[in-house]
């Protein structure tokens, strides 16, 4: 564990401001004690870092990673953002917001990743959102090169007279990163602040960024608060060397030394059938996390997160005596896709 006075140091030295950024996000976040679920759990002490209350669409950690990645859009003066995600994206939900917050248009192509689903999944949740902010969309069949397919799609854009800026799945790339790497320094400064620190952080880890980031910025500060990023979609390697790539990447644009792959941690025991299809274990968590502490967990990203650290509980992973932080990455308007296997969960 990382001293506060090596915090108070550290902190201080990292510099964000050279990059382009908006504001976009309610930060910092709250961070709450979960005292129910500790205790029906049986411990290590639970705590939550509510960034579903990042405010921008009903929340969530892409909010972060937009205000750099819409402040590069502002810098290149764009006038459309093109993105690419699953149908029940919480990142391009966010993404149309934020065009919306500084008068750009949006642009989205949707893979259609979940096998099985009816109709009602392609317009309900997010996708409401989506249509809602205003945003333009195309689907794809699942299994294609979306970013390729993005980019092509900003070309095409191009080619009519836009001025289009193409932003990755998830806004995970090293602009995208930074978000994270911010808040990591929140954390670092609360702990600075109010003394209280932690033993873990727990999240759930898909595009990549949010971890990458999250890994570089404790990096950059000199914390020592792993990681353990619980895979909603990859096996365990590929998530590794995807997350310690960007790591890197975001490593080498803030002008620190690289990490070795040994500080990415990953669990892939919870992804169940595969992406967007919750598994028991997240059925769980959302039910588990709603009825102890009245928070509410997506059944695609947050609630798998949520069903590793609840398994790597049972499992006798952490100590009794540790000090856990969940990371929310929001996403809970999507539940109403999945009202079928929730109510089911619920008999």
């Amino acid at each position: 564990m990382t001293d506060t006075a090596t915090l108070q140091r550290a902190s201080k030295s990292l510099d964000l401001s050279p990059f382009p950024r908006t504001s976009l996000c309610h930060q910092p976040t709250p961070i709450e004690s979960m005292p129910r679920l500790t205790e029906l759990l049986g411990g290590p002490s639970l705590f939550i870092k509510r960034d579903d209350c990042t405010g921008l669409a009903m929340g969530g950690n892409k909010t972060r990673k937009l205000e750099f990645l819409v402040g590069e859009a502002m810098r290149q003066k764009a006038d459309v953002l093109v993105t690419q995600g699953a149908v029940q994206s919480n990142h391009v939900r966010q993404t149309a917001a934020a065009a919306c917050k500084v008068g750009m248009k949006c642009h989205v192509l949707l893979e259609r990743r979940v096998p099985g689903v009816d109709a009602s999944y392609e317009e309900t949740g997010n996708v409401l959102l989506d249509n809602l902010f205003g945003a333009t969309h195309e689907f794809r069949p699942a299994g294609l090169d979306m970013n390729a397919e993005g980019e092509a799609a900003a070309e095409a854009l191009k080619a009519d007279g836009h001025r289009p800026y193409f932003i990755p799945g998830g806004g995970s790339n090293a602009i995208g990163a930074l978000g994270y790497v911010n808040c990591a320094k929140e954390i670092s400064d609360h702990a600075e602040t109010t003394g209280q620190t932690f033993d873990w952080l727990v999240m759930a880890t898909g595009s990549t960024g949010t971890q990458a980031g999250l890994v570089a910025g404790f990096e950059a500060v000199g914390h020592t608060l792993p990681v353990m990023g619980v895979s909603v979609r990859q096996p365990r390697e590929k998530q590794m060397n995807a997350v310690h790539g960007l790591t890197q990447k975001t490593l080498e644009k803030l002008g620190v030394e690289g990490v070795p792959l040994s500080r990415i941690l990953v669990d892939d025991g919870y992804v169940g059938d595969g992406y967007g299809i919750p598994a028991p274990s997240t059925l769980e968590a959302v039910r588990l996390t709603a009825q102890q502490e009245g928070i509410l967990l997506d059944p695609v990203y947050s609630a798998k997160g949520m069903a590793g650290l609840i398994g790597m509980i049972r499992q006798g992973f952490f100590k009794p005596s540790d000090t856990v932080l969940f990371l929310h990455t929001g996403g809970a308007s999507a539940l109403f896709a999945y009202q079928e296997q929730l109510i089911a969960s619920l008999n």
